[in-house]
């Protein structure tokens, strides 16, 4: 199971809660879509054993420690990543969205950034945006579940 994650905006309630999430759900890999913001969020979605990807969002003001305290593994987007047979692409802003939906290339894209929720299919490909894990612009506080096998995603409230 995957998890996707964007716009956590330094809420660090909400982290504690999707930390339990990567927990209960048994998450292999965690995808955050920026504006994480600081990077002491990050020991609640970088856990051992658990492979994590972030791109960089447009609020993201410690770029350089937020890069270095993921390892590397917070890079500016879009950000193309291969798992198994599955091709991902990854943004904070949905820039070219449309094309690179349409392109047939990925089997997911996952954006962030607008704190609405997604959830579509393009030809083969599945489009999430999991809305704002922080809930300060919306309230709501979402993320996704991926279920890359079937290519399902579940939004859950947190």
């Amino acid at each position: 199971m995957w998890l996707v994650v964007s716009d956590s905006h330094d809420n660090i309630l909400k982290m504690k809660e999707i930390e339990k999430i990567i927990e209960k759900e048994k998450i292999t890999t965690v995808f955050h879509c920026g504006d994480f913001v600081a990077p002491f969020v990050l020991p609640y979605l970088v856990k051992d054993g658990v492979n994590f990807f972030g791109v960089f969002g447009n609020n993201d003001g410690e770029k350089l420690l937020l890069f270095q305290k993921s390892n590397g593994r917070i890079r500016p987007g879009p950000l193309e990543i291969t798992i198994g047979d599955y091709k991902i692409m990854m943004m904070h802003e949905p820039y070219a969205l449309k094309s690179i939906e349409k392109s047939n290339i990925y089997d997911f894209v996952f954006f962030g950034h607008t704190h609405e929720i997604v959830e579509r299919k393009e030809g083969d490909a599945l489009i999430v945006n999991p809305g704002e894990s922080s809930g300060w612009l919306t309230g709501v506080s979402t993320v996704a579940l991926i279920e890359p096998l079937e290519k399902k995603a579940k939004i859950i409230k947190i």
